[in-house]
C-alpha cells in the first residue's frame, strides 16, 4: 500500500495510476471494438473502409441528412464528405438528392442496399461482441454494465457530433424526408 504524506500526495499518485490503468483498459477495449467492426466489414462483399462504414452508420442512425451535416458529423471537410458520398453512391449504398427548397444543398440517404449492408455489419459485430461477453464469468459480465453506463454518462457533456433527436440535429441539417428536407 502506498504511504500517504501529510499533503495527501500518495493518495493522488494512487488515483493517477488508477486513472491511467482505466484509460489503458478503455483504449484496449476500443481497439477491440474497432477490430471487430473491421472484421464484420470484411465479411461483406462490398469494398468499404471503416470511415465509409461510419458514414453509412451515421445515415442509418440519423436518417436523411444534408451533406454539410454529414461532414460535420464525421469531422471532415465538405469536399471530403462529397467524395465519400460519390463513392458510396457509385456502390448504390446511398442516394444523393438536391434539396428542392435550396438547390445548393444536397441531402443524403441510405438506399435499401445500404440499409441491408449496415444492418448486416452491425448484426455481425453485435454477435461477435456478444460471444466475447458470454465468455466472461457472470460476475465480471454484470460489473461491465454499470461501469460502461457510467463511462457513457460521463461523456454526456461532450460534443461528440450531431444529436439526431435533438435541436442540434435539426439545426445541423438532419431531415426526416429527403424529398422535403426543410426543417
Amino acid at each position: 500500500m502506498t504511504q500517504q504524506g501529510n499533503d495527501g500526495s500518495g493518495s493522488d499518485e494512487m488515483l493517477d495510476r488508477e486513472a491511467e490503468d482505466v484509460t489503458l483498459a478503455v483504449m484496449a477495449a476500443s481497439r477491440l471494438i474497432v477490430a471487430l467492426s473491421a472484421r464484420a466489414l470484411a465479411a461483406v462483399d462490398v469494398p468499404l473502409t471503416l470511415p465509409q462504414l461510419r458514414s453509412l452508420v451515421a445515415l442509418h442512425t440519423c436518417g436523411p441528412i444534408k451533406l454539410a451535416a454529414m461532414a460535420a458529423t464525421l469531422g471532415v471537410t465538405p469536399s471530403t464528405a462529397l467524395r465519400m458520398a460519390e463513392r458510396l453512391e457509385a456502390l448504390n449504398l446511398i442516394d444523393r438528392r438536391v434539396n428542392p427548397d435550396n438547390r445548393r444543398e444536397v441531402v443524403l440517404r441510405l438506399t435499401g442496399t445500404g440499409e441491408d449492408l449496415v444492418e448486416g455489419v452491425l448484426a455481425r459485430r453485435r454477435t461477435e461482441i456478444r460471444s466475447l461477453v458470454e465468455r466472461l464469468p457472470a460476475r465480471e459480465r454484470a460489473g461491465l454494465v454499470p461501469a460502461l453506463r457510467a463511462l457513457t454518462a460521463a461523456a454526456a457533456g461532450l460534443d461528440l457530433g450531431v444529436d439526431p433527436a435533438g435541436e442540434a440535429g435539426r439545426l445541423a441539417g438532419v431531415v426526416e424526408d429527403p424529398l422535403n428536407p426543410a426543417p
